[in-house]
């Protein structure tokens, strides 16, 4: 649409503008006006002067900006009878303005800038397409900015792609431009599919280290989890060399740090897409190595948050790399020095940098607890290395404190901070020697559960499962985390639409009732309602259902607490084993439901409600028949606590049950090829002859 160019007269919409009004100078209006001059020549000197005057000055940009010039500049941008010039200028003036504040950023875009732009880059001047090229990378570069506007029109990135080849300037740009924009798989697949590896390829070897850099963040936004990407990377030859040991030789020590860590993260992508092997030289020998030299304290605070980070995920998934990792270069040891960042001020002499470095510190330290977590993910020895480095149960505490706060004051910067803590803690927490141990002495439940009160979901799940460990029976932690209220809060999680909450709030139950006394098995049941237990047997999460199984089975165990549950929840949960058994439940369960009427079975005075119920009984016949062996363990386990001839009314049962049928398939159970069905059958059998 054209634009009227009729000078307009400014009037300030509100009053709270009037003060800052009085401070835009006269010269600021006089470039403005100098754009609706009716002479050329004189509009093209005007440009030219208002770039000169907003270099460098956000004040100057912010008063333009207000006084109306970004129309009129669009509007000369776009008009078909300015000179190549005049669009040239516009376009570095509105570059400019755009590398102001973010305010700026959003007053170019509500002027609907970027179409401007882009169909600026149909004319051929290479000159214009390079000034329009730099502004559409200030401004889509922005956080402000949303990076769908660049797949809105399909032929915006394919013509992107075909300038490629104008200059050095329009590689260095749109591979920025790329790189930024490429935040999801849909993304990956749009710029794959249109040749960006192809194109952007051979940039590698650019003379211009600019261009080499964005390339090298072009492929790493690209193989990031994606497969597909990261096997074809794998088979790209750059000048005769496949891309791999092009993104090698960018690691070595001579380079620059930033080209030898985005090499490191292209082969960390690629490897963990299943590109390229964990084993592989260019990860064992050259890749990991390089990011652990990322995190000497000797690099920026930067480089050796992105270097922890990037390992991280680089030996996450294999114990052979993390068993490298944690003795390349004192790793462990290392990463303590994470919590003392920085160590004094005088260490640090660019003021600047040092006020950047104590704003993100926070990030140093979310960065070692992720490493610390990938470090400790399987290998018991590393998990004792980490807990006995420098008060790390200590740091793990504070850690947890400090970061609840921040959770509290919803400061978003500090959420992955505490996800990072958490995965460490819910990673150190496996070890049974290490919770019996290094979690006597710390009260890390504390700030855990303080946690658990108010987090967002991704927070709450690893937390919740972190706190599931922590109820385990040989847990020191165990105690005084059930004095502290946990099972309500537990009970609630059980009721919340994400699933893995649910999960792990009945999972947190289950660990609790093992071997628990009376009194903790009433206060659950008490505090999960029977309403809300049987709604979570009916779960559509097989998790779920499997955990609350889980919970029960815990319940009733040890013959008096199992007759008291069945005394006031026996006709429910009768009802809910039926069900199960009758539903089409997978094997595993089936055989927990089993579990449970065996667990039933050994009450003394609960195994009546199996015994007067034909159709429980008609069950159990059925699965000591079925042809999965672990159900006809489960269902022939159940039947040997029935008729124990020990117990009191053990005739009477045994008697009911012969004329069942269940002797006869004993005596069939007895021929088993598996060995424990077998000698379970026997057992049976010698009661029903003692």
């Amino acid at each position: 649409m054209k634009m009227d160019h009729t000078r307009i007269k400014w009037q300030p919409c509100w009053s709270e503008e009037q003060d800052y009004f009085k401070e835009v100078t006269a010269s600021s209006r006089h470039y403005v006006d100098r754009l609706f001059d009716p002479d050329p020549q004189k509009v093209l000197q005007g440009v030219i002067d208002m770039k000169n005057a907003v270099i460098g000055n956000n004040k100057q940009k912010a008063n333009l900006i207000v006084l109306g010039a970004v129309p009129r500049l669009l509007y000369l941008l776009q008009q078909e009878t300015s000179t190549v010039e005049l669009k040239t200028e516009c376009a570095v003036v509105l570059g400019s303005l755009a590398m102001g504040t973010e305010n700026n950023v959003k007053s170019l875009l509500d002027c609907h800038i970027i179409p401007a732009l882009l169909q600026g880059l149909l004319l051929p001047d290479l000159k214009f397409i390079e000034a329009c090229l730099r502004c559409l990378r200030t401004i889509l570069t922005s956080p402000v900015t949303p990076v769908e506007v660049l797949y809105t029109d399909v032929t915006v990135v394919p013509h992107l792609m075909s300038l490629l080849s104008r200059s050095r300037y329009t590689q260095e740009y749109i591979c920025q431009i790329f790189s930024h924009c490429c935040k999801t798989p849909e993304h990956q697949t749009v710029l794959f599919t249109h040749g960006a590896v192809q194109n952007i390829a051979h940039l590698l070897t650019s003379p211009s280290y600019k261009v080499q850099m964005q390339a090298l963040k072009c492929f790493s936004v690209l193989a990031y989890e994606n497969p597909q990407v990261s096997m074809t990377l794998v088979n790209v030859l750059v000048d005769g060399e496949l891309l791999p040991q092009v993104f090698v030789k960018m690691m070595q020590r001579d380079k620059p740090i930033e080209m030898q860590l985005t090499s490191a993260k292209c082969l960390t992508y690629m490897c963990r897409a299943g590109a390229i092997r964990t084993d592989d030289n260019s990860i064992v020998l050259k890749t990991l190595p390089c990011l652990v030299r990322m995190c000497s304290k000797e690099r920026l605070l930067e480089e050796r948050v992105e270097g922890a980070e990037t390992l991280a995920y680089l030996i996450e998934p294999d114990v052979e790399l993390q068993r490298i990792a944690s003795i390349t270069d004192h790793l462990i040891a290392m990463l303590a020095d994470y919590f003392k960042y920085p160590s004094s001020v005088s260490a640090i002499t660019d003021i600047k940098r040092l006020d950047h470095d104590l704003k993100h510190a926070h990030e140093l330290r979310q960065a070692a607890f992720k490493l610390y977590a990938s470090l400790g993910a399987n290998d018991e020895d590393i998990r004792k290395k980490i807990i006995e480095t420098e008060n790390m149960m200590d740091r793990i505490v504070t850690g947890l404190a400090e970061s609840s706060i921040k959770v509290r004051l919803a400061a978003v910067r500090f959420v992955s901070f505490l996800i990072s803590i958490h995965r460490c803690l819910h990673s150190l927490s496996r070890s049974v020697q290490q919770l019996r141990t290094s979690f006597q002495d710390h009260t890390v439940w504390k700030p855990l559960m303080k946690l658990l009160q108010n987090a967002p979901d991704e927070v709450l799940v690893v937390a919740s499962s972190t706190l599931c460990n922590l109820l385990l029976e040989f847990s020191p932690s165990k105690e005084p985390i059930l004095e502290s209220g946990a099972v309500e809060l537990l009970c609630n999680l059980t009721q919340s639409e994400n699933p893995a909450l649910r999960v792990n709030g009945i999972w947190a139950l289950m660990n609790m009732a093992f071997q628990a006394d009376q009194k903790i098995k009433t206060d659950i049941l008490r505090g999960l309602s029977t309403e809300q237990l049987f709604r979570l047997l009916s779960d559509s999460d097989v998790n779920v259902l499997m955990k609350t199984l889980g919970l029960l089975r815990n319940l009733l165990s040890t013959r008096p607490h199992i007759d008291q549950i069945m005394n006031t929840h026996g006709k429910q949960i009768m009802q809910a084993v039926t069900l199960i058994l009758e539903g089409e439940h997978n094997i595993e369960v089936k055989e927990q439901t089993l579990c449970i009427l065996a667990n039933i079975a050994d009450g003394t005075t609960a195994k009546d409600l199996i015994m007067t119920n034909d159709d429980i009984l008609q069950k159990i016949k059925y699965y000591m028949g079925h042809s999965n062996v672990k159900l006809q363990l489960a269902a022939t386990f159940c039947i040997s606590n029935l008729i124990w001839s020990e117990e009191e009314g053990s005739h009477e049962r045994q008697g009911k049950l012969r004329e069942l049928g269940i002797v006869d398939i004993l005596h069939k159970l007895v021929q088993s090829t598996d060995p424990n069905l077998c000698d379970k059958a026997k057992t049976a059998l010698q009661q029903f002859l003692s």
